[in-house]
């Protein structure tokens, strides 16, 4: 364990000469650090481009450059690491310039271990002070995740605040678009990790070996287009949040690898024997039914026990239409930068609305009214499509029809709404395109799949 802090630290030391590379690596991996290396500026963007960082060892003078050139540019980009730069041709000029770019600390070759551990960790002292001010300016600028006083929403938060207190496993349901993403965000930023990273992916943009090498990473040759060693989102995650949103899209070999990580908190990199640990705060989130999904032999029973240890329920809008004036003003004004006004007409048009694509639609429609508004006051013009006989609803003779001729009726009206594009359609819907896929072949529909 280094002394920054309980998680270990992550340093990267960056000189053009092997044996300094390898005797600053060992020095320091002997003292609880995790150390990665590189010899020029190109291995230096790499490096930087694939993980985050607590410190750097950077040599003044390499192959392709002088990092001095570079320095503003990695204070700019990584505000809170500490940057110590090292060179055997030091001068009083150099230190000072160098200081004056961002640089923490200023060191002259040969440097005695002992005294590079002293200044790595003031260096990472200071790392951590610049982090939590970051932090405090951050949060002072915020917003309040959601606006509202009605009944859902206040149990909304509530149930956010005392997440947000603790280090529990997170389970966020809920329909696409009604902000799932953003609470988790929220939770993160107002709990004890808040200074440490947010990790954040998408299963069902992933699958198989594709999604394992992104959450676990793998080594060089580990399959044809692994051409060097790649770190995974667990590892990255350490000390901070690990947000899977779609979790429900999450392949069934890939639920077993990542369970395993959640008992044990130790993975493999693809192609690789090593164990490696990783602790993190889990957060997921899903508009899929899992319970149902398990039943279904789809999800794992003993992962779904394992990440629904604090529910949350995020509410559709539909439900939570008198918190929809304030949502509206609040969206308006952090869109356009100042208070918009909207009429009773506009305001009555928006509450008539279902909003089957939740804060996310709304948002979008608020959005697209200001730029056709281009700075004057809202018009019913300004809010085209948001005709509330169009919304995806159950038709008015729905009381004399099954259940499945309601379902049919919905899929035929978010389908006509959006001109067959399924993929919009399925959100409307808060279901995969997958499922609209089975279900409009299940009612005999001849509709091709849209965009």
């Amino acid at each position: 364990m280094s002394r920054s802090g309980t998680a270990c630290s992550h340093v990267l030391v960056v000189d053009d000469d092997a044996s300094v590379r390898s005797m600053y690596s060992k020095f320091l991996s002997r003292k609880g650090y995790d150390v990665q290396s590189g010899s020029s500026l190109g291995e230096l963007r790499e490096r930087l481009a694939g993980r985050r960082f607590d410190a750097l060892l950077l040599d003044v003078f390499l192959p392709d450059g002088n990092s001095l050139d570079i320095v503003a540019d990695l204070r700019r980009d990584n505000p809170d690491m500490a940057i110590v730069l090292m060179t055997a041709e030091g001068s009083v000029d150099i230190a000072v310039e160098a200081m004056r770019r961002g640089v923490d600390n200023f060191l002259c070759k040969p440097v005695n271990l002992p005294d590079l551990e002293v200044f790595l960790s003031k260096g990472l002292e200071l790392s951590s002070l610049r982090r939590s001010r970051i932090t405090h300016l951050r949060q002072a600028k915020r917003d309040p995740v959601f606006i509202g006083e009605g009944p859902a929403w206040k149990k909304l938060m509530n149930m956010a605040r005392v997440a947000a207190e603790g280090e529990n496993t997170v389970m966020i349901t809920g329909e696409t678009g009604t902000g799932k993403g953003v609470l988790a965000r929220w939770i993160q930023e107002n709990g004890p990790r808040q200074s440490e990273p947010f990790i954040e992916i998408n299963c069902s943009s992933l699958h198989g070996d594709l999604l394992a090498s992104e959450l676990f990473g793998h080594v060089k040759g580990a399959f044809t287009s692994a051409v060097q060693d790649k770190q995974g989102l667990v590892e990255v995650a350490n000390g901070g949040s690990l947000f899977l949103d779609e979790i429900g899209d999450m392949d069934i070999a890939v639920q077993a690898q990542f369970l395993k990580v959640i008992e044990e908190k130790q993975f493999r990199r693809v192609g690789e024997v090593r164990m490696r640990t990783s602790e993190f705060r889990l957060i997921c989130a899903t508009n899929h039914d899992l319970e149902q999904l398990c039943a279904e032999g789809r999800f794992r029973s003993d992962l779904f026990f394992r990440i629904n240890v604090f529910p949350i329920h995020m509410p559709p809008l539909r439900d939570a239409k008198e918190d929809l004036p304030a949502l509206a003003r609040h969206l308006a004004r952090t869109i356009a930068g100042k208070d918009v006004e909207f009429s009773d007409e506009i305001m009555g048009l928006l509450q008539a609305y279902s909003w089957p694509g939740n804060v996310r639609e709304l948002r979008n429609v608020i959005e697209r009214a200001l730029l056709l508004a281009r700075g004057e006051r809202f018009t019913v013009d300004h809010f085209p499509g948001l005709d509330v006989t169009g919304a995806i609803a159950a038709p008015a003779s729905a009381a004399s029809l099954n259940l499945e001729d309601v379902e049919k009726a919905k899929i035929r009206t978010a389908l006509d709404r959006f001109g067959g594009d399924t993929r919009k359609a399925a959100e409307a819907l808060g279901i995969s395109r997958a499922t609209l896929y089975r279900r409009m072949k299940e009612s005999g529909g001849k509709r091709k799949p849209g965009r």
